[in-house]
């Protein structure tokens, strides 16, 4: 069994007057300390079944296994990173880092430890007593993935977490999160619309079709890729091959 297990996975929003199918029979494995990517054309249920991961409401059919255990809302081993930072402005970044320790009353005399070595971990050392507002949009992001990183999620979800940034700090972000996702051995889904970055960043990329959404392939990055950073990766000879091969079936589906 993998570590992240979904198994006939169906899930439909309901209304006065009708039913509309947005999952249908989903079904998949992650290995423990996996980094895999969801893509697929608008409305097929990405953001949807990512929720329904991390418990935020339960699918209309289906379970959703973690390391065995089905999954029950307020998973604290579920990590969730999204495209918008939401700190809190009136709270400094060390705060900030450390709310969702205080918010599992987790021991305070941790935390300005944990926040100081999160902080390291992501670039940003001394910004502790700052607040969010003097912080740019990259370096909010970090501080995000700090605070994300410091609850000790098994599983970390990021719902198109840099899609906001321009084109550098997305690019900095992107290597920022393997390397530190790596290096802490966590399993992470990343649902983006950008191929090259699920290339970039992925063991394994899991295309959906729409309407209803439903797994249509799942492609395999080459090892030579995955020994690569982010960034190395759209360097090299074979990424122009992979992304060709994704864009035209993501393409077929129409």
């Amino acid at each position: 069994m993998g570590f992240l297990k979904l198994e006939h996975i169906h899930h439909s929003y309901f209304s006065n007057t009708q039913a509309k199918e947005v999952l249908r029979n989903i079904n998949l494995e992650i290995r423990e300390g996996e980094f895999v990517s969801f893509i697929g054309p608008s409305g097929c249920g990405k953001t949807t079944l990512l929720s329904i991961i991390a418990g935020l409401f339960p699918s209309t059919d289906g379970n959703v296994y973690i390391d065995g255990e089905e999954i029950s809302a307020n998973q604290s081993l579920i990590g969730y990173m999204l495209q918008q930072d939401y700190l809190f402005p009136w709270k400094t970044i060390e705060e900030n880092v450390t709310i969702g320790l205080k918010i599992l009353e987790r021991s305070n005399k941790t935390h300005k430890v944990t926040a100081n070595a999160l902080l390291r971990e992501v670039g940003l050392p001394h910004v502790g007593s700052n607040f969010p507002r003097e912080l740019s949009g990259g370096m909010r992001q970090r501080v995000a993935l700090a605070r994300t990183l410091a609850v000790n999620p098994k599983i970390l979800l990021l719902d198109e977490p840099f899609s906001a940034l321009d084109y550098q700090s997305k690019l900095k972000l992107e290597d920022l999160v393997v390397e530190t996702l790596k290096a802490y051995q966590k399993t992470a889904i990343l649902v983006t619309h950008d191929i090259g970055e699920a290339i970039a960043m992925s063991e394994r990329v899991f295309l959906f079709s729409a309407n209803p959404g439903s797994l249509h392939r799942v492609f395999e990055i080459p090892e030579t890729l995955r020994k690569l950073s982010p960034f190395d990766v759209r360097q090299h000879p074979a990424y122009s091959d992979v992304f060709q091969t994704i864009w035209k079936e993501l393409e077929s589906l129409g």
